[in-house]
Order: C-alpha cells, then structure tokens, then sequence
C-alpha cells in the first residue's frame, strides 16, 4: 500500500464530498480506538470543522484515557478540531427502566449493547444538525463488509465511510503513518459496548490478522472442507458470521408490488 497517496486520496475525498454537499465539516465519535482515531485525523486534514465527540456510556476506564489523550492531541496539531462531551449513561439507565428486561440474559446484553450504539448514532446526528456536519463513519472493510460487527443504525448510520475500503491492518499502517499514539496503536481491538475492556477478538474468537485471511481465502471461492485445524475454526467464524449478518451488508429489502395488481 502507498501509504501516503492513500492518505491523500481519503483526504481529498473527504473535503470534496463535503464541499459538493455544501457542508461545514464533520462529527465524528471518539471511541480511543484505532478506527475512530485514523477516521478523526483523516477528516482534521482536510482543514475543515471536526467536532470530535465523546459519548461515554459505563466506559472502561481505559476507553476514556486513549480517547481523551487522542483528542488532546488532535487540536494541539490541528487548529479546526473541536471536542464536546456527552455522558449518555444517565439516558441508558433511564431507558432500562422503561423498557423490560426480561428474557434470555444474552439476548438482553446484546439488545443494550445495541442501544449505546444507537444513542451514541442520535448523538452525533444532533449536533451534525446543529453545526452542519457530515457524521463520518470510523467502520473498516473487515467489520463493514467482512463480519458484520457493528450495529445497524448505530455506529452503521452514517453520511459517509473514508476507512470502509481499508482492512484492519491497512488502519493501523494508516494510524501509524498519522502519529496517532502509541497508547491507541498497541491496544487491544473493542467496540465498548459492554462497559468492560472486553475485546473485539473476545466476542469474535478470532484476531483481525484471521479475519482478513479468511475474508480473502472467500473471495478466492474457498470453503471450510479446504482447511483444517485452527485454519478451518477461524474459516468457519468468519463465514458464520458474515452470513448471519449479511442483512447489514446488503440494501434494505424492499416488497416490490406487481404492476399487474398495483
């Protein structure tokens, strides 16, 4: 990968679609991990408005840090990046108690964790219409069209994807190439949705490393009955979930009503 023509390129992507829109610049959510930092750091180059938001939710105490150490030093190199905070437990915990609890206990914590990341969508989209921001998404190409692992209409509602062609990896050659700290750089992969430290590869149960082989072993028409040992369990992770959650990935089905009825 050329790494600085890549850079380029997502830049001047970013600046021209926001100038075609006739948009001031762009909100983005700061999670303290590496997708949201490149994403960040990409828009802030094309010298436009960036409102980086935190929008803590039971954070881990880690999150915070990473994500605070990031946009502090983001407006000491960029004079056109701004940051607000918005402390969406109290709405969290206001929503559970209007809502019932009850049922399968896993079901129940995927179902919230789905909601952090919906509250956190209508957050950015508040102050985007306020400020006359673009919502930029922070997806890569392994969660966004490999696995699925994100939330539809939550960190999956966006205007516009600069890192969504990009695999995990080619993030982070990105991330490093931008200066985004180390502190980012050598943790662990989450989505923090679940209050805790968890990581990305502990819900998965496989690294990004497998993902992305096996995201190209597929495209190369390959199927489980070719692999064997860790190889055939990682294979058989990724094919599971990008079916499943193949419903992310493709338009929103549409009942088409026959002209000869309609």
């Amino acid at each position: 990968m050329q790494t600085e023509k890549v850079i380029d390129h997502i830049v001047n992507w970013l600046k021209d679609y926001a100038l075609n829109a006739k948009v001031n610049g762009f909100v983005v959510g700061i999670s303290g991990g590496i997708d949201s930092a490149v994403t960040s750091t990409l828009c802030a180059k094309t010298g436009l408005d960036v409102l980086c938001i935190e929008m803590p939710i039971h954070q881990a105490p880690s999150h915070v840090s990473r994500a605070q150490e990031h946009i502090a030093q983001l407006k000491t190199r960029f004079a056109n990046v701004k940051d607000t905070r918005t402390d969406l437990t109290p709405v969290f915990e206001e929503f559970k108690t209007e809502v019932s609890l009850e049922g399968k206990q896993a079901a129940v914590d995927m179902a919230l964790a789905n909601t952090r990341a919906r509250l956190r969508m209508t957050t950015l989209y508040y102050h985007a219409g306020l400020l006359g921001l673009l919502v930029a998404g922070t997806g890569n190409k392994v969660e966004d069209f490999g696995v699925g692992f994100y939330t539809k209409y939550g960190d999956g509602g966006v205007d516009l994807s600069p890192i969504a062609d990009l695999l995990k990896s080619e993030v982070y050659t990105i991330g490093k190439a931008l200066n985004v700290p180390d502190s980012i750089m050598n943790a662990a992969p989450s989505d923090g949705l679940f209050g805790d430290a968890r990581s990305d590869e502990d819900q998965i149960g496989a690294s990004y490393p497998e993902l992305e082989w096996a995201m190209q072993m597929k495209d190369e028409g390959k199927v489980a009955e070719d692999f064997s040992g860790r190889q055939r369990t990682v294979f058989e992770i990724f094919m599971r979930y990008n079916t499943s959650n193949k419903h992310k990935m493709i338009p929103i089905p549409i009942c088409e009503i026959p002209k000869n009825i309609k």
